[in-house]
């Protein structure tokens, strides 16, 4: 019914318009195409379907978090979650040489970053300053934490921290010798971390 109601409503608005048969025809077939995909969803005798938690209703109906884990093969986090808990049969192993590998190419990405920046700050090219050390600062802090185990590389993790927000509180002061040196250390801080790895 309501699909003819549209046709007619189509149909109608064609006929004032200055469309041709064509266009007025293929604008009714469109509009029955937006209609089809409601109708193919539903099933003659069937009323809604509705689960509560999980617990209460239909069990084979959709759910967010997958039924909240009545459905899924092994234990899961929460009752609100998809996943497993982290175990021996996850596929992420923390610590892996694949994560290792890669934490280690971050931090060659950053010394190229870094080695840039004094010819930034001999220029007094003050936003390219900051913008090397925030662009990509975020992974390489992700990095340092996750490679530095041991008391000594987490001294000199902090070392490099402190030494590379010194250079972006110079560049933003635009303070160009405070700005150069604390650029300088933060390369040399930098070294000393991957030397103790």
């Amino acid at each position: 019914m309501k699909v003819a109601v549209l046709a007619s409503l189509v149909a109608s608005a064609a006929a004032f318009s200055q469309e041709s048969r064509r266009e007025a025809l293929s604008g009714i077939a469109a509009a029955g195409a937006v209609m089809v995909p409601g109708i193919a969803n539903a099933a003659a005798g069937e009323s809604p379907r509705f689960s509560v938690f999980g617990l209460i209703g239909d069990g084979t109906s959709y759910s967010e978090g997958a039924a909240y884990g009545s459905d899924q093969s092994a234990e899961v986090y929460s009752p609100y979650s998809v996943y497993s808990p982290a175990g021996k049969d996850s596929l992420f192993k923390p610590g892996n040489d694949a994560e290792i590998a890669r934490k280690k190419e971050i931090l060659a990405e950053t010394r190229s970053r870094l080695e840039k920046l004094p010819a930034y700050i001999e220029k007094k090219k003050w936003f390219e300053v900051t913008d090397e050390l925030t662009r990509f600062m975020y992974e390489t802090r992700f990095a340092v934490r996750g490679l530095a185990k041991t008391v000594q590389q987490k001294e000199a993790a902090t070392e490099f921290f402190q030494a590379i927000e010194a250079t972006s509180g110079a560049a933003r002061y635009k303070k160009q010798s405070e700005c150069a040196a604390a650029a300088e250390k933060s390369i040399k801080t930098l070294d000393a971390f991957l030397g103790k790895l």
